[in-house]
């Protein structure tokens, strides 16, 4: 019997703590008006201070809450995946905490990293262990504590990102109904000086000094990366729709990683999917990466934005650059 992967329950959580952009002009030059017009973001959610809440604290949150939705338990999953650049440490991986905390002793865990894209590049793989019988329950997390890596000085960064996580129930489901028609992953190597953190890996392990020049802290080219997301994104939708004999006119929800309001509006124009067809909360939450797809579709699915027989549109983009589509049929 041929398998189709189908979300069957969804979680997202974010730190209590609000901070408006009127908060962000206290520690940069910055302001809220500058903010809105670069980036469509009024406020974000951080955790109280580093080491408060870590990446596995927030994900076994939003993980409980898609267990629930699902109806099952953590005994019932077969497999783990996290997609994270902010683990809670360098080993284990966020996905073997994320097991012990939720006692999920018949899964299988590791995570994947292919930052902002993480949890679409995590839904991709699960669809194949769905698709191959490999497994039949499978929890799909994208989780990330951003502020840890954020440069607190770099107006250009600190202003965008973060904290949160996102979680789904995958199982396997009859080939003919709702769920994941496709997914599609790329990645261009060749780009990933645009958006990278220096210091901390093998190639510059941390020191004194390179902490002290905050060498372990996100740098980014806004402009490249603007322009490679527009592009990306947008040769990615036209070709997950053309394979699966779709149109724009065909799509009735669009789920995209919540980068910045101005990379979603340019792709909105280029795809010719009206704009309001697109989920939007980067104006509460910021960029929160790889939590981002997952806490955005949690938000449609529970607000009842994602009719029955709705074509969703799923995309995604992150350092790497790394990017993805998947088409979804609610």
């Amino acid at each position: 019997m041929a398998f189709r992967s189908r979300i069957t329950g969804t979680g997202g959580f974010a730190p209590p703590r609000v901070v408006t952009n009127d908060e962000m002009a206290k520690i940069v030059d910055t302001n809220d008006q500058w903010i809105q017009e670069r980036s469509g973001i009024k406020t974000r959610r951080l955790v109280d201070f580093e080491g408060a809440m870590s990446t596995g604290d927030m994900a076994e949150q939003a993980a409980k809450a898609a267990l629930e939705r699902a109806g099952i338990t953590a005994l019932d999953l077969d497999l783990i995946i996290v997609g994270t650049v902010t683990p809670d440490m360098r080993v284990p991986s966020c996905a073997c905490i994320v097991q012990q905390r939720l006692g999920a002793k018949n899964a299988a865990a590791f995570d994947v990293l292919a930052a902002c894209a993480g949890s679409m590049f995590a839904l991709s793989v699960a669809d194949k262990f769905i698709r191959t019988g490999t497994a039949k329950r499978i929890l799909v997390i994208g989780g990330e504590t951003l502020s840890v890596i954020t440069n607190w000085t770099d107006r250009g960064t600190c202003v965008l990102f973060g904290d949160a996580a996102g979680a789904f129930v995958v199982e396997a489901a009859p080939e003919d109904g709702p769920g994941l028609v496709d997914t599609a992953i790329y990645s261009d190597g060749n780009t990933w000086q645009h958006l990278y953190i220096p210091a901390g890996g093998s190639k510059q392990p941390l020191t004194p000094q390179l902490l002290a020049e905050r060498k372990d802290r996100l740098i980014m080219n806004g402009r490249e990366v603007y322009k490679i997301a527009v592009r990306s994104l947008v040769d990615a939708a036209e070709k997950i729709l053309a394979k699966n004999g779709l149109t724009a006119a065909d799509v009735g929800l669009v789920v995209a990683h919540q980068a910045n309001l101005r990379i979603i509006e340019a792709v909105a124009q280029r795809v010719d999917i009206p704009l309001d067809r697109f989920v939007i909360n980067i104006d509460r939450y910021g960029n929160t990466s790889s939590a981002s797809a997952l806490i955005t579709f949690d938000e449609a699915a529970r607000d009842g934005r994602m009719k029955p027989g709705t074509n969703v549109l799923m995309l995604a983009i992150g350092a790497g650059m790394c990017w993805a589509a998947a088409l979804y049929r609610a």
